[in-house]
């Protein structure tokens, strides 16, 4: 694929699903999201090729690659980060790692307050004003009404929100996941002393690790 623009490549399994997206500049070439509970580490990499394919592209074309680093699902965030690592060393270009919650809260009107669904009955919260967001939180969804300073609010988790606090003004999320991804990646690629994509979690583990190996995290 011949193109002056840069062709990032982004995805994410930080949760129930596994999506992509390929943009060339401000151009979307191509987007997958397919929800599931399991199995993200065997079809992350198939779903990436066929985004390539309907995109008209190759690996070896991309300027850069953008990976939702969480928070969310311990081992979702790790298959992806693995990936984008892996991808980004064997075809020398930049990998970017992006909030989920940056990521919803892309293209809306600030300030806001990202709210999504930790499950548990918690949800994970963070408020964007002009400039920045605040840190990210994991809270009981109980405890909203004592935090939130917001009540203009977007993410998988506003129904929860809107059970305990009347009033909200509930907006969707004006793209896809990983098509969010890709476009704060392609603003943020060649920022100098740019640090490679690390996992956010909020959360521990579920679970002990397996005694099987697991995807190796490449050294930051």
């Amino acid at each position: 694929m011949s193109t002056s623009e840069p062709l990032i490549l982004a995805f994410d399994t930080s949760a129930a699903h596994c999506a992509a997206a390929l943009l060339s500049g401000d151009k979307l070439l191509a987007h997958a999201h397919e929800p599931m509970a399991k199995g993200q580490a065997e079809r992350l990499m198939v779903l990436i090729t066929e985004v390539m394919a309907m995109g008209g592209a190759k690996l070896g074309d991309l300027s850069a690659i953008g990976v939702g680093v969480g928070p969310g699902n311990f081992t979702g965030i790790r298959i992806s980060v693995s990936a984008a690592r892996g991808l980004a060393l064997g075809l020398g270009v930049r990998a970017v790692g992006v909030s989920t919650l940056a990521a919803r809260a892309f293209g809306l009107p600030r300030p806001i307050t990202v709210i999504e669904d930790a499950r548990r009955g918690e949800i994970y919260l963070q408020d964007f004003d002009d400039i920045e967001g605040d840190d990210p939180l994991l809270l009981s969804a109980g405890d909203l009404p004592h935090v939130l300073s917001c009540l203009r609010v977007t993410g998988t988790g506003v129904a929860l929100a809107a059970e305990v606090i009347p009033g909200l003004t509930i907006l969707p999320p004006p793209l896809p996941l990983a098509e969010a991804i890709a476009r704060i990646a392609g603003q943020n690629w060649q920022v100098p002393n740019l640090p490679r994509p690390a996992p956010l979690y909020l959360r521990a583990a579920d679970a002990a690790p397996s005694r099987d190996g697991g995807p190796v995290m490449l050294p930051a």
